[in-house]
């Protein structure tokens, strides 16, 4: 199974931007992310994103 954008952002409602990849990789963990969906969190390309369509962009790259 793969970890769609959407997939991931629906998991990851409610923060707060700016976060870092850091902090959306402890946002998975602490709320039982999927071992794919961490591994997806690690691999986003950037290190902060500033809004929800920032970090959307950055999922698309790794479509």
């Amino acid at each position: 199974m793969t970890v769609t954008g959407v997939q991931l952002q629906e998991y990851l409602a409610g923060l707060d931007y700016p976060v870092s990849r850091e902090d959306l990789v402890r946002w998975g963990q602490e709320n039982g992310a999927s071992t794919e969906m961490l591994q997806t969190l690690r691999a986003l390309p950037a290190e902060e994103f500033g809004s929800p369509a920032e970090l959307s962009e950055a999922l698309n790259t790794l479509a």
